[in-house]
This record gives C-alpha cells, sequence and structure tokens, in this order.
C-alpha cells in the first residue's frame, strides 16, 4: 500500500553497560521520505526531539537507534506519519508532537489532524491535539460548552472556527461574540469615539480572529447586516439570543451574576 512503511530489517544486541539496543531499518516511499526530511532536515530534528531514540534517514531507507520499547514507540510515530502524508497532510514539526500526543493516549492521529473545521483561502483549521479534538467535538455535540486551558491554547480560536463553519451551512443566523471590558493590568481611562470605537481595544481578540476566517469584506458586511455581532458582555443583559453561535470570550473575568446572566439569554 502507498505510504506505509516496510520493515527492511531489525537488530538487537546488548551495549557494553549491559542495556538492550535495538536497530530497526525501516524502507519509506520516495515523497513519504521527502516529506519527512523536510526543509534542512527540520522534521527529522523534531521527530529525534520527541522520540527517545537515534533517527537517521538515508536515501528512503529510515534507521532508529534505541532502547526497545523507545524504537517501538517511534516505529509507529513514523507508520502514523507515512499514512498522514499519503493522504495528502503537509508534515511540520509541531505534527510530530500531536501524533506522539495522540499516540500517547491511545487516539488516532489521524481522526484528529484531518477534521477539517473550516477551510479558508489555502488555510484549513483543524485540531492539533487530542484535547482540542475533544473541545471541538464537545461543541459540536452540546448547547454549552465551556473551554478551560491556558492562553494560547486554540480555545477561542477553534471556537470562532466553528461558529464561522455553522454559518456557512446555515446551522445558525448569527453570531454572537462577546467578552467583559477589562483591561489587561493597566487602566486605559476614558476612550474617545463612539461605542465601536469605545469598545474595540477590548474585542480586538476576537476581530483578529474573526479575519483569519472570513474575508475582510465579508466580515464588514456581516457586521453591518447584524450577522456577527460583537459587543461587550455588559450589552447582553435584556437580550433574546436565538438561533445564534454565541462566545463568551475571557469567561473568567465574569462575576457569578454576570455568568448567570449570559447562560439565561
Amino acid at each position: 500500500m502507498a505510504g506505509v512503511p516496510r520493515r527492511v530489517s531489525g537488530r538487537r544486541f546488548r551495549r557494553r553497560d549491559g542495556t538492550r539496543w535495538v536497530r530497526r531499518q525501516i524502507e519509506l516511499d520516495n515523497p513519504v521520505a521527502a516529506e519527512l526530511a523536510g526543509s534542512t532536515d527540520a522534521v527529522l530534528r523534531a521527530l529525534e526531539g520527541h522520540l527517545d531514540c537515534d533517527v537517521f534517514l538515508r536515501g528512503n531507507v529510515l534507521t532508529l537507534d534505541g532502547e526497545p520499547a523507545a524504537v517501538d514507540a517511534a516505529a509507529a510515530v513514523v507508520h502514523e506519519l507515512s499514512g498522514l502524508i499519503a493522504q495528502g497532510h503537509e508534515i511540520a514539526p509541531g505534527t510530530i508532537e500531536a501524533v506522539k500526543r495522540a499516540l500517547d493516549e491511545h487516539e488516532s492521529p489521524g481522526q484528529i489532524l484531518e477534521d477539517v473545521v473550516w477551510r479558508h483561502r489555502a488555510t484549513k483549521v483543524s485540531p492539533k491535539t487530542v484535547n482540542q479534538k475533544r473541545y471541538v467535538d464537545s461543541i459540536r455535540r452540546n448547547t454549552i460548552t465551556f473551554g478551560i486551558g491556558p492562553a494560547g491554547t486554540g480555545k477561542t480560536f477553534l471556537a470562532v472556527a466553528l461558529a464561522a463553519a455553522a454559518l456557512s451551512r446555515r446551522e445558525v443566523n448569527r453570531i454572537i461574540l462577546t467578552r467583559p471590558a477589562v483591561e489587561a493590568g493597566e487602566r486605559l481611562g476614558f476612550l474617545p469615539g463612539d461605542l465601536m470605537a469605545k469598545v474595540d481595544p477590548y474585542l480586538r481578540p476576537l476581530f483578529d480572529a474573526l479575519h483569519d476566517m472570513l474575508e475582510p469584506e465579508r466580515v464588514s458586511s456581516h457586521l453591518e447586516r447584524g450577522v456577527i455581532e460583537v459587543a461587550p458582555l455588559a450589552f447582553m443583559r435584556g437580550r433574546s439570543l436565538n438561533d445564534s453561535f454565541i462566545i463568551l470570550d475571557e469567561a473568567q473575568n465574569t462575576s457569578a451574576e454576570q455568568m448567570k446572566m449570559f447562560l439565561t439569554r
């Protein structure tokens, strides 16, 4: 089968310190070998950095040197990467970590990385980790989903991508993006301009995510027609939000009363 690696040989021996050592050689299809080599061997170095064994590529033969368990784990990662490449998936250094984490948690890397949430131009948005996949699946299945995690883990980005996908499929009539107007450490004081100009600094992260998903002209059109609404949480009181995909960003900054008000909209 194209893209599936074939083991050429495997040797077992003991080092001078008595530890068992294994050398396994895996024959790869030429396109797979070229993709794994990457630019300046970046993918190979990432592969070696995330695995507890030495990795060498000569021609289309990949050699793994290390302890038996480490070599077995590395061979499983290489097998999954080969399958992804055969299906047209581009391999980057970050893909190595995603595949290894998925295998460590007994999940299928292919099911995670091939779940395309949203496509925009040549860019496709998909989960990169097991937890991101669970987060996406939870949003699809449930009416309310709470996403908890450190900054930079894709909580807002994936939620906005799912909202754009739901709007394009006409599953919802509008997207509501909101967050509490809280400064990050320093107070900005009174800001000039109309309402949108005053709240724009607080809502800029949501606008950034929107512009990553849609053309600027389409974003402006949706904002003018009310299909997409970006507003501070304080303006949600008294609203009736039917057939909407609603994202509350930075929810940890809300009070109990604000959260109760938001959940009853």
